[in-house]
């Protein structure tokens, strides 16, 4: 008996390709140019993608630009994965970069704000307290970036530690610790609604 995860099935679809074939098949074929095969790996992969880097940045407009540019350090760096993990594993360590660095820029971005400008902005007296949703969000936003991604990905995205490691590249363990410390920060920052 053939090695399932390298046989052929020969119900191809309409556009000529078998849909069960498997992920290293596509990716041979995206690296020898076949475009339909690189839509079929962009295809299969595009939801979760958009998913994390929509939790990691909070904005569905990022994460549609996240998503785009993801894929496209990942097509352009296809001949590099050497299958020691999971593709998807490989691929959402990219997103978790990307979404990394962007908001490192923005970070960046904010702190250049020069003094002048910084001295007309209007101190505005707080509102009342805001609804819980707004407060979690706030709180998840304030954890540290390790922390925030690894909460995310287990409690929001339902990664398992073993996962996040792969992604993040760091001991399982350290997985473990980085979301009990950011579950500990939470519930903290949110003892006051027990109130």
């Amino acid at each position: 008996m053939s090695d399932p995860r390298v046989e052929l099935f020969s119900n191809h679809g309409r556009d000529g390709y078998n849909h069960r074939v498997n992920e290293t098949q596509l990716i041979a074929r995206v690296i020898a140019g076949d475009r339909l095969a690189g839509r079929r790996l962009y295809d299969t992969h595009a939801p979760r993608v958009y998913s994390l880097a929509y939790r990691l940045s909070g904005d569905a407009e990022k994460a549609k630009e996240f998503t785009q540019d993801t894929f496209i350090r990942a097509f352009s760096r296809l001949s590099q994965f050497r299958g020691d993990a999971a593709f998807s594993t490989w691929l959402h360590r990219i997103v978790v970069t990307v979404v990394s660095n962007a908001r490192r820029s923005e970070i960046r971005t904010s702190r250049e704000v020069a003094l002048d400008e910084a001295s007309s902005i209007e101190s505005m007296a707080p509102e009342a307290e805001p609804d819980l949703k707004e407060c979690i969000a706030r709180a998840v936003e304030n954890l540290s970036e390790a922390y925030r991604m690894t909460l995310i990905m287990h409690d929001i995205e339902g990664y398992t530690h073993a996962e996040i490691a792969g992604i993040l590249g760091v001991p399982e363990g350290t997985c473990k610790s980085r979301l009990s410390a950011a579950r500990a920060q939470l519930r903290e920052e949110l003892a006051a609604f027990k109130e």
